[in-house]
Parts: C-alpha cells; sequence; structure tokens
C-alpha cells in the first residue's frame, strides 16, 4: 500500500479536537481528504469497533538508549538499535519522534562521539525508517565540545530540537537541598556536595557504569568539568543564538525556580521541560510557555523521582503536553490512565500526546483530524475497561504498521 492509495475508514469512532464521534476518514496522497465522504473506489477499512485518533508526536523519548545499551556496559551497533526503536515507535503509534539524545561530557552511550554517530544513522537510514524520526538535542551545558554538533545538525535534515540539560550543577548539589528545590543553576551561592566523601561517590556509580569508568575516575572528572562552571552561561548563549536564528524549538529542562524559568525564556527557549515544582509551572503558564511532563508519570499516578503528578497539573491546567520519556508506550497509557480517572474528555486528553506537541513543535500539518492534515493515523482496539493497543499506524498516508490479534 502506498501513500497514493485511497484509504477511508470506516464506521470507527474518531478523535477530533473538540469531540468523539463515529465518522469515515478518507485519505490519500498523504493528506486527510474528507470526512463522511464518498467512497470512490477507496479501499475500505472497517473501523467497527474500534477507536481512529491522530498519531502520537513525541516531543522527548530516550528510550532508544535501551536498544544502544541493554544492559549496563553493553552495547549494540546503532543502526540496528534504530531500526528497532524506529519499529517500536510505529507499534506504539508514535508518528512523528524526537529522540532525547544527550550530548554529554560523559564517555560512552550519552558522549558527543556517540550522538553524533546516531545523528550520522538516523540521516542515512531515512528511506527504511517507518515513522518520522528527529532529534531533541538534549545538551548538556556543561559539554563545550557539542557546540560543533549542534550547529552542524542545525544544518541538517533532522528538523532538530535544542533542549538545555544541566545535570551537572543536578550532581553537583549539596544533599541537604531537595532537587526539586534547587537554586538557579547559574546562582554564586549554588550549594555544592562534598565530591571527596563516600556518599558522592556511591552516587556516582551508575554514571560511572555508563561511562564505562571506575567511580574515583568519574569523580575526578566531574570535579574538572565542575571548574569551568564560568564558562557555562556564554557557551548556551551561542547555541540559544543558533537555535533562534533557524527557528527550532528550544526546551529548559528540570526547572526548579522562577528565575531559571526566566532565563532560559529569555533566551527563546519557550518549553519548560518536566518543571520540578508547582510555583515554576504556574508561572510558565501565566508566561504563555509549553509545560511538558512525561507520560511515564501519569500512567504509573506520579512521578517516580516525587516530583509532581502529572495529572495534577493536567487537571489544573499546567500540563500542555505529554512525552514518553522512557517508555514508548506509556503515551497511549496515559491517555487511558487519565481517561479511566476521569481527568478531562478523550478529546482533550489526545490533545497532550498529538495536536499540542506538534504545535509546540511548530508542526501545524499533523496532530488533528481534520481536512488538509497529514494523515498521520492510529486504529487502536480498546475494550471497555481494558488497555488500549494499536492495530494500525499511517504515518502520512503509508502503512507503517499492522498488528493482526489471533482472536
Amino acid at each position: 500500500m502506498s501513500e497514493t492509495t485511497a484509504i477511508q475508514v470506516e464506521a470507527a469512532r474518531v478523535v477530533f479536537d473538540d469531540r468523539v464521534e463515529t465518522a469515515a476518514v478518507r485519505f490519500e496522497d498523504g493528506r486527510i481528504t474528507a470526512i463522511d465522504g464518498p467512497r470512490d473506489g477507496a479501499e475500505l477499512v472497517d473501523g467497527s469497533g474500534l477507536l481512529l485518533a491522530p498519531g502520537l508526536v513525541d516531543i522527548h523519548g530516550d528510550a532508544f538508549e535501551r536498544q544502544l545499551m541493554p544492559r549496563p556496559g553493553v552495547t549494540v551497533p546503532v543502526e540496528p538499535a534504530l531500526l528497532e526503536t524506529d519499529r517500536q515507535l510505529a507499534a506504539n503509534g508514535v508518528s512523528t519522534a524526537y529522540h532525547a539524545l544527550t550530548l554529554g561530557w560523559e564517555p560512552g552511550l550519552r558522549s558527543v562521539a556517540t550522538g553524533r554517530a546516531i545523528i550520522d544513522a538516523l540521516q542515512a537510514l531515512q528511506p527504511r525508517l517507518t515513522v518520522e524520526n528527529r532529534v531533541q538535542l538534549r545538551w548538556e551545558t556543561f559539554c563545550f565540545e557539542a557546540v560543533d554538533l549542534i550547529r552542524d545538525t542545525l544544518a541538517g535534515p533532522l528538523a532538530p530540537a535544542i533542549a538545555f540539560n544541566d545535570h551537572t550543577s543536578m550532581a553537583m548539589l549539596d544533599p541537604s537541598v531537595p532537587l526539586q528545590q534547587r537554586p538557579f543553576d547559574h546562582a554564586p551561592d549554588y550549594p555544592i556536595v562534598d565530591v571527596d566523601s563516600s556518599a558522592f561517590a556511591a552516587k556516582m556509580e551508575t554514571r560511572a557504569k555508563r561511562s564505562h569508568m571506575s567511580a574515583a575516575d568519574f569523580v575526578q572528572l566531574i570535579r574538572g568539568i565542575w571548574d569551568r562552571r564560568p564558562e557555562v552561561p556564554a557557551t548556551i548563549a551561542k547555541v540559544a543564538t543558533e537555535g533562534r536564528a533557524v527557528g527550532v524549538p528550544m526546551l529548559s529542562h528540570d526547572d526548579s525556580r522562577i528565575e531559571t524559568r526566566a532565563y532560559y525564556r529569555g533566551l527563546g527557549a519557550r518549553l519548560s521541560e518536566f518543571p520540578m515544582n508547582r510555583t515554576v509551572a504556574r508561572a510558565a503558564h501565566e508566561a504563555g510557555d509549553i509545560i511538558v511532563f512525561g507520560a511515564p508519570n501519569a500512567a504509573r499516578g506520579g512521578s517516580h523521582i516525587g516530583s509532581l503528578a502529572a495529572a495534577d497539573m493536567i487537571r489544573d491546567g499546567l500540563c500542555d503536553v505529554l512525552a514518553s520519556d522512557y517508555f514508548y508506550p506509556a503515551m497511549l497509557l496515559a491517555v487511558a490512565r487519565l481517561k479511566a480517572d476521569a481527568v478531562a474528555p478523550l478529546s482533550q486528553l489526545w490533545a497532550l500526546v498529538s495536536r499540542n506537541p506538534a504545535r509546540a513543535c511548530r508542526l501545524d500539518d499533523r496532530g488533528s483530524i481534520a481536512v488538509g492534515q497529514r494523515a498521520d493515523l492510529l486504529l487502536v482496539d480498546w475494550p471497555e475497561g481494558a488497555a488500549p493497543a494499536v492495530l494500525r499506524t499511517w504515518v502520512c498516508g503509508r502503512e507503517a504498521y499492522r498488528a493482526g490479534p489471533a482472536g
């Protein structure tokens, strides 16, 4: 089946922007061409008892790292890992994916070298991929050597986003200060941990293993990185300037202070990704920023690190987008959990994983079922009271995934 084949899905319950109702949806040449129009020789798909919804737009997903490193210290070649990731995305209804590609100073999985290998592989694999694979340049702001790669990617075909991350300051935070209330990362009196303590070495064990280093060597590495802290603001400003010049969406990550959100907003980053307390989320909302939370948070009923509950934020109008974060199935599961908990009507919940992230990333051609929109569509088996499962995924009118249950 090619994207030029006219297809009409009939008798499905259709998720529109403002309602869910039974309708027929026709698409051809990659676009939705009619709602309840004539068949006119289209290939018919029976949607009886099923849900037809816009394809999911994942603004931040890093589950691909598990394909690259399925066990700590065990790596898989980049090309098969990305092909497998692409198929997982299609099977979970993600039609547009921004891979949250960490560009950090750590050797190994999250290094600039690995980042470049992934970007090169994604570009080479484009003709073989089933969904639209993009990248979120999840830049660790202490990683000065990533700037050239960011510049190259901004000029390339992957249409990236830029996310400003500072896990270095978070790692160096005095443990007496809650992570969710830490000061502005560039504050001159930022409270830091005793880097010579055994507790800090133990805390760095996981990162060291991921980087194929001993904990002692990793502690020495992060100490040297921290010494370059005065250089960070100027480098952030340089990257933000280049992002603004080409108009890419920009995000700040794990904001803990109004001052932090205002700082990045001033640089053009209008998305607040995973704000860590309600005060920051409310300030971001009042400033017109787009607020992103993790779908696993909503699917599980709370944050795994004790931060804000996404469902509460949605109820209060303080969440605009849900992203897969570390688990691709979470986007659909989050919608199911929120619907079961009567947080909002299904059409509003679906916007969190389709229309809203599309608009946040300036992709106005997708995220809704309407004439003229790109035919990114999901056909979902969702019996009352049961978990939803994707049966078919179309991306730009092309079938990317089909499942045939045994029953």
